[in-house]
Order: structure tokens, then C-alpha cells, then sequence
């Protein structure tokens, strides 16, 4: 079973996603964690992000792992720091260049050989296209601030949220209007709006339109 879950920044689909995947005996791939891998290895490297060869050489040669949160390249583990400010700028830039996400979409299709369910931009309309379950989960522009920022107070990070609402915006922005692999729902995508659910809640109506289907068969 695939279960593609898509959704913008702080739409809650990573965590989500980790919950579903528990849920049904699967394992869990937040596709993000490889962008972030790369962008803090490149970071490392001294690599511009702005170099698409060099960035695309990077990704092609470089073995990414992700179990849950967790996140290595070449057997090194990158979990932490993985969600550092740092990197925020270079994110989006890394993320559109289209050679880069060719080599890592091929990486995310190895990893759900055999089950997953992976979290993502494109997961139902590029990775997983024949996914057998696709949610798309959206939330307002306030309530993404909210919860990025509470996610950076989790670890003890200082927060502007006039900053992190500038960052949230052109993230989604960059992501929507990046020429390859948009983020968009796929056409047979079931659309969740999670404004006013918990990720419990979240978790539940996804689960329950799983089961739904398989019972129909």
C-alpha cells in the first residue's frame, strides 16, 4: 500500500503522516528531510545554492536514508539541525532546481518499494502518481505561522513571526509557482482542510477514508 500525503508548509502532513503510517504497519518517509539533507550538505560543502550543477552533482552522489524524523546522507546522520534557520533561504532554491528533484524523486520511489506512506510537495502527482491513497492537507496562512513557530519554540529557537510569516509565505509561493513539480493536490487527491483539527483528528479522517475504500472493494 502507498499513501501519498501533500500539503504546504506546517499543513501538518509530516505529522500526520508518521501517525497514519504507525497506524498501519508502514513505514514513514517525510520526502522534505531529503531536500533539507542535501541543502545542509551543500551548506557544508561550501556549495552555492544557486550552482544547479554542483547542487545536482551533490544529489545524485549522495545516499539519503529517512526513518520517521530522522535523516542520514552517506551513513552520516544530518537529524540534527536538520530544521535550522540557516538553511531556510536555500531551501526553496535547492528544492526547484529540476535535476536535483529528478535524482531524489528516484530515491523516493526506491524507499517506497514494498509500502510507505510519504509525506511531500509532489508525492501524489510525481513521485507516487498510481499512489493507492492521496490527501492533500491545506491550512490557513495564520495557522501555519502558528504552528512553525511553535515548532521552533520546541527547540528553543527565538521566534520574529512577521519573519516566519515573510518565510511561510514565500516557501508556499516558491513551491506553487517553481516551474517543475508544483505544489498542487493531484486530481484524485482528497482534500483536508486541517484549520480547526488536531493531528489526532487529522489522523482519524484519513484513516477512516482508508478503510472506507478497502471495505467498498
Amino acid at each position: 500500500m502507498i499513501v501519498a500525503i501533500d500539503g504546504g508548509v506546517a499543513s501538518g502532513k509530516s505529522a500526520a503522516g508518521k501517525r497514519v503510517a504507525g497506524a498501519l504497519g508502514l513505514p514513514f518517509v517525510d520526502s522534505g528531510l531529503m531536500y533539507r539533507a542535501v541543502t545542509k550538505v551543500a551548506a557544508e560543502r561550501g556549495i552555492d545554492p544557486d550552482d544547479a550543477g554542483a547542487v545536482t552533482q551533490l544529489a545524485r552522489s549522495t545516499e539519503l536514508k529517512v526513518d520517521g524524523e530522522r535523516v542520514w546522507a552517506d551513513g552520516v546522520e544530518l537529524t540534527d539541525g536538520i530544521f535550522d534557520a540557516d538553511h531556510m533561504e536555500a531551501l526553496p532554491r535547492v528544492s526547484a532546481i529540476p535535476d536535483v528533484r529528478e535524482a531524489l524523486v528516484a530515491q523516493q520511489k526506491r524507499l517506497g518499494q514494498g509500502g510507505v506512506v510519504m509525506a511531500g510537495r509532489d508525492i501524489g502527482t510525481v513521485v507516487f502518481p498510481n499512489a493507492d491513497y492521496k490527501f492533500f492537507l491545506t491550512a490557513s496562512l495564520e495557522e501555519k505561522v502558528r504552528r512553525r513557530a511553535a515548532q521552533y519554540e520546541k527547540r528553543g529557537e527565538h521566534v520574529n513571526e512577521d519573519t516566519m510569516r515573510k518565510e511561510v509565505e514565500a516557501r508556499d509561493r516558491v513551491d506553487t509557482e517553481r516551474a517543475v513539480a508544483p505544489l498542487r493536490p493531484a486530481g484524485d487527491a482528497i482534500v483536508i482542510d486541517t484549520d480547526d483539527l488536531t493531528v489526532d483528528q487529522v489522523v482519524d479522517t484519513i484513516l477512516a477514508l482508508i478503510n472506507e475504500r478497502l471495505q467498498a472493494r
